[in-house]
């Protein structure tokens, strides 16, 4: 059972089950769906709220997780002088879709979608390593290579989130951050009073920030992302992204291996709440938001990965341009954090469901890896 468990997580297949099960229930009964989603009903709250407001903060806390012990001694970005490279391929991924989106937009698209150019700059960790695994084989350097990638510019595609995308119903109210302070502040005394267990930091950090990033009108999934990172943690890593040690028994991943099947499992309930998309909301957001992605991401990763070996910093033994290529097509997989961010852009439905369409086609960058991949030669 456990195996099975494992293999439905490692697949994401409850997120692609949440997101299937979206598309048809929309497309056969709209209203019923809307009315599951956005009616309040669990103790006054709405599916979408528990989901996005509520669920996701664990979301990006395990993100934050990733991130965090990737920074440690022993980590896969520690020192940064071995992991130059994808981290100037990484600034590629991010201004390269932001340039393409703005030029796409340009001709085709409104300044009302502007706003969206936040959408395709982050890469979804878990497909891109599927991905990865299924173009290049399990052990292949590009794997590694591109979960670097994913977790640095899934930083910064939180950082976008927290500063370009507030609540767009109301007014920032940047007073209420205090309260988000006052919770770093409650972390710190925390750690530095030497407790172990996780659960004051999340109740008492985590409520702190949570209460002040709603009230300052800014997203509050993000509340764990600035507490995770001082939670106590092992004195050196010796896992890669992705990966347990089953005797690292620190505070940070105590946190992470106790809640991430939870987070993995409850996809389904983001994919369920965000993925609802009619078929005929096909626009163009759609492309702008699916070429920015596949386009903007594989020129990016490929140019300033280019950029950085030219300056001194080699790829990974066994990496060519061959394989930056086809590891910046792979990283044009937005999904997950794309579809938060369709939401968050635009307000206007027609927008928004055309936006998240094109977060949720962008997955075709994977096939598109895998034929590219059949149709060159490998690097030496």
């Amino acid at each position: 059972m456990k195996k099975r468990l494992n293999m439905l997580r490692e697949f994401s297949v409850p997120l692609l089950a949440g997101v299937v099960t979206a598309l048809f229930w929309i497309n056969l009964d709209p209203h019923g769906y809307h009315s599951f989603v956005h009616s309040p009903s669990i103790a006054g709250l709405s599916f979408h709220f528990i989901t996005n407001d509520l669920f996701m903060v664990l979301f990006f806390a395990i993100a934050a997780v990733e991130i965090t012990q990737s920074f440690h001694p022993g980590g896969d970005l520690n020192p940064l002088k071995k992991a130059l490279n994808p981290l100037f391929a990484t600034v590629g991924g991010v201004t390269g879709p932001i340039i393409v989106y703005f030029c796409i937009n340009f001709l085709i698209g409104t300044p009302a979608l502007r706003h969206g150019w936040g959408i395709p700059t982050a890469t979804d960790i878990a497909f891109a390593w599927l991905a990865a695994r299924l173009v290049f084989g399990k052990n292949h350097p590009v794997v590694s290579f591109l979960l670097l990638l994913a977790v640095a510019d899934d930083a910064i595609g939180l950082a976008i989130i927290a500063i370009f995308y507030p609540d767009p119903h109301l007014s920032a109210a940047p007073q209420w951050l205090l309260l988000t302070a006052g919770g770093v502040f409650a972390a710190l005394a925390l750690r530095w009073a030497k407790i172990r267990n996780y659960w004051p930091y999340i109740i008492i950090g985590g409520g702190l920030s949570w209460a002040g990033l709603f009230n300052a009108h800014l997203h509050p999934a993000l509340a764990l992302v600035f507490i995770i990172p001082l939670l106590p943690h092992a004195a050196r890593e010796r896992k890669h992204i992705f990966e347990e040690d089953p005797d690292d028994l620190s505070t940070l991943a105590r946190f992470e291996h106790d809640w991430k099947v939870f987070v993995d499992l409850g996809l389904f309930m983001f994919g369920l709440a965000n993925a609802g998309v009619e078929f005929t909301a096909v626009g163009p957001a759609t492309w702008i938001v699916l070429f920015s992605l596949i386009v903007g991401k594989t020129l990016g990763v490929f140019a300033f990965g280019t950029i950085a070996e030219l300056f001194g910093y080699q790829l990974p033994k066994g990496m060519g341009r061959r394989e930056l290529f086809l590891a910046g097509v792979i990283a044009g997989i937005g999904f997950t954090v794309a579809l938060f961010v369709a939401g968050e852009a635009f307000v206007e439905p027609g927008a928004q469901g055309a936006a998240k369409m094109g977060a949720m086609l962008s997955i075709l960058a994977a096939p598109l890896a895998l034929l590219l991949s059949k149709l060159s030669k490998p690097s030496r």
